[in-house]
């Protein structure tokens, strides 16, 4: 069994080793603390565990023995509830961790739910904080992700240390705050991906060539993270591998949108974006990467066209 702490370090949990797991994994390792990681997929277990004083886990219940910080990096917060507090068949994470354990979901998990199961957490004398990050894999890579922290502050002051690990943490407010806020981002985030492909092939059709039409938006203020990360890099080249798919894209609008429905807000643009992105995960399937959304904005194609 991994103790709870290594070289004077204390043992981190993490649970998801995906496309982003193992890269945070990797930082963690990177600034000298030992990484206790699950994941239902062998393949990723496999590649984390590779990375030196990476300890892979036989299950859920051994992160929970042996951690008392433990990152959360899952699909959704269905999927968080699921694995911390169990199912009719199997107990969860929170059946075997000891009391005063930080569980820090760092998923794009919708907030009301996040709060929900911050307050059935608390009756079992854990804290949980929610923590998303926005800067894909290669901000994931590199250490520098941008991390929405929200929960009680003397645990967010408890996980700084770890979360500075891995980016720059900017406390957003209660518990919640940090998934309303991931969500809201990433609204944006799709809207100025949209006017960018839009532009993009209006531009194309005009005769303007690509590689002018990205020199002016990046010199104007057309200027966003798409236009500087995401038309050259993903789109011009036909790449379309930008690391994150257009599932998670539709899901984290539908989150924002319910998000203002809850607080008696209006968003009619979020609304259209949410449709149009709908329909790119039936037609262009809800793995393609989110760059693929001008394959429908620009190109009309469908998936049996790529």
């Amino acid at each position: 069994m991994v103790g709870e702490m290594q070289g004077g370090q204390p043992t981190i949990g993490l649970i998801g080793l995906g496309n982003m797991g193992v890269p945070m994994s990797a930082c963690l390792l990177r600034a000298g603390y030992h990484v206790l990681g699950y994941d239902i997929s062998a393949t990723n277990a496999e590649r984390f565990s590779a990375q030196k004083g990476a300890r892979r886990a036989a299950g859920i219940e051994d992160v929970g023995r042996a951690c008392r910080i433990i990152i959360l990096m899952l699909p959704d917060g269905n999927v968080v509830r699921e694995v911390v507090l169990g199912n009719d068949s199997k107990g969860g994470l929170a059946a075997v961790c000891a009391e005063g354990t930080v569980l820090v979901d760092m998923s794009s998990s919708a907030p009301t739910g996040t709060r929900e199961l911050g307050e059935d957490l608390a009756k079992r004398g854990l804290t949980l904080i929610d923590a998303p990050v926005s800067g894909g894999v290669k901000r994931a890579v590199s250490g520098t992700l941008a991390i929405m922290a929200g929960g009680d502050k003397s645990a967010i002051a408890k996980v700084q240390p770890v979360l500075e690990a891995m980016g720059k943490p900017i406390e957003t407010g209660p518990l919640g705050s940090g998934h309303a806020m991931k969500a809201l981002n990433n609204y944006v985030s799709a809207a100025g991906l949209v006017a960018a492909c839009e532009a993009l092939a209006v531009a194309e059709r005009f005769g303007i060539e690509p590689d002018t039409i990205v020199k002016v938006l990046n010199s104007s203020t057309g200027r966003n993270n798409s236009t500087e990360n995401k038309l050259n890099q993903f789109i011009i080249s036909r790449t379309f591998n930008a690391g994150f798919t257009v599932a998670l894209m539709r899901k984290d609008l539908a989150t924002a949108v319910d998000l203002a429905k809850a607080t008696n807000a209006t968003m009619p643009l979020a609304d259209t974006l949410l449709a149009l992105w709908a329909e790119a995960e039936k037609r262009l399937g809800g793995a393609a990467d989110h760059t693929e959304i001008h394959r429908l904005v620009a190109d009309g194609q469908s998936s049996s066209e790529k």
